[in-house]
């Protein structure tokens, strides 16, 4: 199951149980279960205080996620700054809604074995998030 938690800021997801529903289909597409997946939605303090105490990291990032899967059974705590993904969806010229859900894909995508640290491996997960982002931002029928 998948739980959305918001904590210290003003915001909730928008169709939180189509974008629930989204994610347990990436689940499912990646021959996983989800047993807990928590979403929390902080502020940029809350997370940057995460990246530094748990990943030694003194900088900011708009996702951290930490999994706690075993074999195909998902479970996780993944934090995310909202304020962080405006940003970023601002810098990338890509709508808010989009760059929520592509980080929140990446979370899943993490929980999934996909890695990002070299070239290769980012251009897989970029490719694996926008695959799955056209299964949610599917074209209108006019």
């Amino acid at each position: 199951m998948i739980f959305f938690h918001y904590v210290s800021v003003p915001f909730k997801v928008k169709g939180s149980k189509k974008s629930k529903a989204w994610l347990e289909y990436v689940i499912k597409k990646e021959k996983k279960y989800s047993d807990q997946i928590h979403y929390y939605f902080v502020d940029e303090k809350k997370l940057l205080e995460l990246n530094i105490r748990f990943l030694g990291h003194d900088t900011h990032t708009d996702i951290l996620t930490f999994g706690y899967t075993e074999g195909k059974k998902l479970s996780a705590e993944i934090f995310i700054c909202p304020a962080l993904v405006k940003e970023n969806s601002e810098k990338f010229g890509t709508t808010f809604k989009e760059e929520l859900h592509r980080v929140m894909v990446h979370g899943i995508l993490h929980l999934c074995g996909y890695k990002d640290k070299t070239k290769k491996e980012k251009q897989i997960m970029r490719n694996k998030e926008n695959l799955y982002l056209k299964k949610f931002f599917k074209p209108s029928k006019s």
